[in-house]
């Protein structure tokens, strides 16, 4: 178990088992209505599984195995498991036919194989993912960070609403987010890794959108890896909280701008990932098909564990977990659904 979580000495939830199983309901329903409404979205249905060798899978940073198998009745295809639906939600902007200044949401669930479990991380993954309609002349950094302040809004509204239902969880988010790219948080912090540098930014200002995540900084090192095919580098970034509980950041949404025909072309490049312009959705996006967008995902467990002040991602999310990390709950009175 991660260093922060075994300084909590006798930690106790604050809310019971069953009231644990409620409250996570009354999250969820609460921030996805005010979601929506914030950001002018309409639930649609999505895949857990797709076809192979469509270029719609998430490819994460790259090196993560998807899980797939072979259909019995499904001849000549390769089934993978979803990671995310980052691709999948600009293709069905463009199927569904929405608006300039609409667009939709959706319950992703997924399964990552690879993921190193901790008290934040899971093999199983449950995160809104949206998407909306942009111009092209809104591909900027301004239209960024208003729908960032849209969505910190909704998470100030969430927080207020448990707090209103259960007096025991104490508001801790500040009155607004502090923007920084990552190029400037390295500039401040040289001798810190990525991650040491979101803990002090975090800590500092309680609430922060670190933007520019996916290039080369100046150090010729990554803030953090993604996928050169759906975020414009140079126009994304992720919601980071302070958290009191843990004593460190947490990340509870990532998102961005998406790539224009242009961006796609320099990412896939340095990326040395070129073969994939021949893929059905990068062709879409290279022939001006699809929709200029802007979309993330927002995991709806690390909400559920922010607001209900959880130490384990567990205590909000039913999962898999190893020998050791079971133990260690155990003994460190955590409780895991």
């Amino acid at each position: 178990m991660s260093n922060s979580l075994s300084t909590k000495q006798g930690y106790s939830s604050k809310l019971d088992l069953l009231q644990t199983e409620v409250a996570i309901k009354r999250t969820k329903d609460f921030f996805e209505s005010s979601l929506a409404g914030a950001l002018n979205l309409t639930r649609v249905s999505a895949p857990i599984l797709l076809k192979s060798g469509k270029g719609l899978n998430d490819d994460l940073n790259g090196v993560e195995r998807m899980v797939s198998f072979e259909a019995i009745d499904i001849k000549n295809a390769n089934i993978e498991i979803v990671q995310s639906l980052a691709k999948w939600k600009r293709m069905a902007l463009a199927r569904y036919g929405f608006a300039l200044g609409a667009g939709l949401y959706t319950d992703m669930n997924a399964i990552r194989r690879d993921e190193v479990l901790d008290h934040l991380h899971s093999i199983y993954v449950d995160q809104w993912d949206w998407e909306k309609i942009i111009s092209k002349e809104q591909r900027n950094i301004e239209t960024l960070k208003s729908e960032v302040q849209k969505i910190y809004q909704v998470f100030k509204n969430t927080e207020k609403h448990l707090h209103e239902l259960y007096p025991v969880l104490t508001p801790v988010l500040p009155e607004e987010i502090h923007f920084i790219t990552t190029q400037e948080l390295e500039t401040m912090y040289p001798e810190l890794t990525p991650k040491e540098r979101e803990d002090r930014i975090a800590k500092e200002f309680g609430a922060v959108f670190i933007m520019q995540i996916g290039g080369q900084l100046l150090s010729g090192v990554k803030h953090d890896g993604r996928s050169p095919d759906y975020d414009d580098w140079s126009l994304n970034g992720d919601i980071i909280f302070w958290y009191p509980e843990l004593e460190q950041a947490i990340e509870v949404s990532s998102m961005g701008i998406r790539v224009d025909e242009d961006a796609l072309k320099k990412q896939l490049k340095i990326s040395n990932n070129e073969d994939r312009m021949s893929l059905e959705y990068h062709q879409a996006v290279l022939n001006r098909e699809l929709p200029y967008t802007i979309g993330g995902g927002i995991g709806q467990s690390r909400i559920c564990m922010f607001f209900l002040k959880k130490v384990h991602i567990g205590e909000v999310q039913v999962s898999v977990w190893n020998d050791q990390i079971l133990e260690d709950c155990s003994k460190a009175n955590i409780t895991l659904l």
